[in-house]
């Protein structure tokens, strides 16, 4: 591989956890913000959507963080270790991606489908009900 297209790879990688860590950072923000903003009105609700966003975010974040780091593993690190390493964090990243839907909205992500599946079409997830 060539020095030019390893620096771009890495430049690559660099540059996605960079976006990830600036979404993060913004949608707490901007979470934040909104939640000072609404919760003198109503602070359960604002409550509710600040964590909800924030859960979004952190989730979208952990999602592109694992995309940076397996496209830097797999051009750039292929050795046992270097595979090894990734396989951990992907692990960990999952188990935390997990954990966040779960605190979210409030079920596994592998639940969801099974519930808007048994659930009549006036009860279905907004998504599903706009595509009966």
């Amino acid at each position: 591989m060539t020095d030019t297209l390893r620096h771009g790879i890495e430049w690559l990688a660099l540059a996605i956890e960079m976006v990830a860590v600036a979404i993060m950072v913004a949608f707490v923000v901007f979470g934040t913000l909104r939640w000072l903003v609404q919760s003198p009105r109503d602070m359960a609700q604002a409550y509710k959507r600040f964590r909800l966003i924030l859960g979004k975010a952190l989730l979208l974040g952990l999602e592109l963080l694992v995309a940076a780091d397996i496209i830097r593993t797999v051009t750039l690190d292929a050795t046992l270790e270097g595979i090894a390493t990734l396989g951990a964090l992907v692990v960990v990243r999952t188990a935390l991606g997990w954990a966040l839907t779960v605190e979210v909205e409030g079920h596994w992500p592998w639940q969801a489908a099974a519930r808007d599946e048994a659930a009549p079409a006036s009860e279905a997830h907004p998504v599903q009900r706009d595509r009966a």
